[in-house]
């Protein structure tokens, strides 16, 4: 069933009630109650966060199954937030009587003296239902286990008939559905159901005694039934694609000079050594790079970056964020100049600016902050082409691995898991070892060159102790001035 089956005829929260309130109990009055008691006293404000979901993942290793795994979390966390300080409890529970031992002691935390509580409850509303950007359904249900058991199967095999250097593949398949239900002492009642799949091939191709390996991953927020053929074999030819270039690089040369990054994955830079500064607490914290620096040109006038979680089917994309607040497309920074940030209710409130749909955490038991969804350099106008013939001397960067990011200062360094040299304007023998150092604002500083062919690719953020799924995105883009660290 697609989306536009029986279930588009309700509504996220509509699923977030049935799955979440009407079988343990509850009601929109119950909550409120329980809103009431978490307001008193001076608060801020104060929520209730329900989520209950499953998960599922299938290994392949050499075409045998070499691991399966199911989990299912149901549970929900009360907040109280007074200025910058916040009292949460959690329970893996869910009922009227968790709730109100749970509101208990968030109060406890808080409280001194009298309660200063209103009467009377808070009266939860649902919010305009947001736009449908991804399917309802639950992904795990679309397939069967002989199914996607033999999609694996399918990866495997047609990775292995690429090339005959291929000698080991992994294949895995992550699936996963979560309903959630947000419930807040302004009167937002707001709720989402969310599928998430993901599909990762690492191969490794040997010759001689020489190995490499590559790895590649496709999927977002979808149903298992939706990955298409086109899907599979750009999986396919880019992991073996990097495997099989590495298998004949030559060290890579060391010092400053132009860097090409190619579209996609690349984005990761500038998720990492921008994007974590861009967020509301670290404003809040002062601990960014760029505080203090709205309104200022910060990159070159080439360079406009986006954090859009309104994309259809996208693995960041979310219709509502985890404090109930709808998903939109924020820009950050506009032909240069800091014109935005990212926010929760937090940090919004206390820097006096609009919520943005980034409040995001990765469970029930977690508290919710400022976080990327789907971030990106937006096009420009050169062709890939014109970019690369424009370098003399330099790298092509096309897909990074790990990398370090110090988001006070803005330093990183990445490694990049397929490169090549740039010679006379051309893109020469495949090099290995390069990492890439730099400050993230110079490097903006020092584009140059932005490529008209935007692409997305699909990661994952960790901050503070919480994973999230998340896309990174770019075009081709040139760096004039970038210090390379090589192992020529």
């Amino acid at each position: 069933m697609g989306i536009n089956g029986l279930m588009a005829a309700l509504t996220p929260l509509d699923v977030a009630e049935q799955r979440l309130l009407a079988p343990n109990d509850l009601t929109r009055e119950a909550v409120g109650s329980a809103l009431e008691n978490l307001i008193g006293n001076g608060a801020d404000y104060a929520d209730l966060y329900f989520e209950t979901g499953h998960a599922e993942n299938w290994r392949l290793t050499n075409g045998s199954v070499s691991a399966a795994a199911y989990s299912i979390s149901e549970g929900f966390g009360a907040r109280s937030v007074t200025g910058d300080q916040t009292a949460f409890a959690y329970s893996g529970a869910i009922s009227p009587q968790s709730i109100a031992a749970a509101t208990s002691s968030v109060r406890s935390m808080r409280l001194h003296g009298n309660d200063a509580a209103r009467t009377g409850g808070v009266e939860v509303r649902a919010l305009g239902s947001p736009s449908l950007i991804y399917p309802m359904e639950d992904p795990l249900e679309t397939l069967g286990a002989a199914e996607k058991i033999a999609l694996l199967k399918d990866l495997d095999e047609r990775s292995r008939a690429v090339d005959s250097r291929i000698v080991r593949i992994s294949a895995e398949l992550q699936a996963s559905h979560s309903t959630i239900l947000i419930a807040g002492s302004d009167g937002t009642l707001a709720g989402d159901a969310r599928p998430q799949v993901q599909l990762i091939l690492s191969v490794l191709a040997q010759e001689g005694n020489r190995r490499a390996s590559g790895s590649a991953t496709a999927g977002g927020r979808h149903l298992l039934s939706d990955f298409t053929g086109e899907m599979l074999d750009r999986l396919i030819a880019t992991a073996t694609r990097i495997a099989l270039t590495n298998l004949d690089a030559r060290p890579a040369p060391s010092g400053m000079m132009p860097v090409v990054l190619g579209n996609g994955f690349p984005g990761i830079l500038l998720h990492e050594a921008v994007g974590h500064g861009l967020e509301g607490d670290a404003h809040r914290k002062r601990s960014s790079v760029f505080i203090d620096r709205m309104g200022d040109r910060i990159a070159a006038s080439s360079v406009t970056v986006i954090d859009d979680g309104t994309l259809p089917c996208l693995r960041g994309s979310l219709a509502i964020d985890d404090e109930g607040t709808p998903s939109s497309r924020n820009v950050l920074i506009e032909d240069g100049r800091l014109v935005g940030l990212m926010q929760d209710r937090t940090s919004g409130r206390l820097l006096n600016q609009r919520l943005t749909g980034n409040a995001r955490r990765d469970g029930y038991d977690r508290l919710p902050m400022p976080r990327m969804t789907n971030t990106f350099l937006a096009a420009g106008d050169y062709d890939p082409a014109e970019i690369v013939a424009s370098v003399k001397h330099g790298i092509y960067a096309a897909d990074f691995g790990g990398g370090q990011v110090d988001i006070t200062s803005g330093q990183f360094n990445f490694s990049a898991v397929e490169a090549y040299l740039i010679e006379d304007g051309k893109i020469t023998a495949p090099i290995s070892g390069a990492v890439l150092i730099g400050l993230g604002h110079e490097a903006l500083k020092n584009v140059s060159m932005v490529g008209n062919n935007l692409a997305m690719a699909n990661g994952v953020c960790g901050k503070e102790g919480q994973t999230i799924p998340v896309c990174v995105g770019q075009p081709t883009v040139r760096i004039d001035e970038m210090v390379i660290g090589g192992t020529a």
